[in-house]
């Protein structure tokens, strides 16, 4: 079966999708799983870190304290990408990493995961443009901030050789990768 979407490039606007094939209304084009994802930490007492429904009481890691479960089967199934992140998320307490902090880990482990496939996937980290040439300095110094907070969130979990071999060349600075994904 064709491809329905071709990616392209817009001259002054960066890459693009567009119909590679003509498209039915309501017709399924394309699904992937993310790469990432993680609850804001301002809806995480009320929302599930695996299934991501809202309910009013939820279980508690007892181990970081912050990830919350509908029931032992979210848990349970939420372990294998929950792992390292609670490892960093204790060695933190009483702190808590901010969102990006949080994702950009979450990016990391998955991307160390070699069991997750992206054969599917449109665009690859290393597609993303991170624009920091053109950031303000308050814009880099904050950025630079959140990537001293990853370094300090992944240090006692994440080799310095693990970032190497799993992150493409332009995510290999936590700076970079942080900027890949505020842009």
């Amino acid at each position: 079966m064709a491809p329905k979407l071709e990616r392209f490039v817009s001259p002054g606007k960066g890459d693009g999708l567009r119909a590679a094939a003509r498209i039915q209304r309501g017709e399924l084009v394309h699904s992937a799983e993310p790469l990432a994802c993680c609850v804001s930490n301002k809806l995480s007492r009320h929302v599930c870190h695996h299934c991501f429904s809202r309910q009013e009481t939820l279980l508690r890691c007892s181990q970081c304290k912050m990830a919350r479960y509908c029931n032992t089967t979210c848990q349970k199934q939420a372990w294998i990408g929950h792992k390292r992140e609670c490892k960093c998320l204790k060695n933190l307490l009483p702190r808590i990493p901010t969102d990006s902090v949080r994702l950009a880990a979450r990016i990391i482990f998955g991307l160390l995961n070699p069991s997750q496939s992206r054969s599917e996937e449109l665009f690859t980290l290393e597609d993303h443009e991170s624009h920091l040439s053109s950031m303000s300095e308050q814009k880099k110094q904050g950025l630079s901030q959140l990537a001293s907070m990853l370094e300090l969130y992944l240090q006692q979990e994440v080799t310095d050789l693990e970032v190497t071999s799993a992150l493409p060349p332009s995510c290999q600075e936590p700076l970079s990768l942080i900027a890949k994904m505020d842009s």
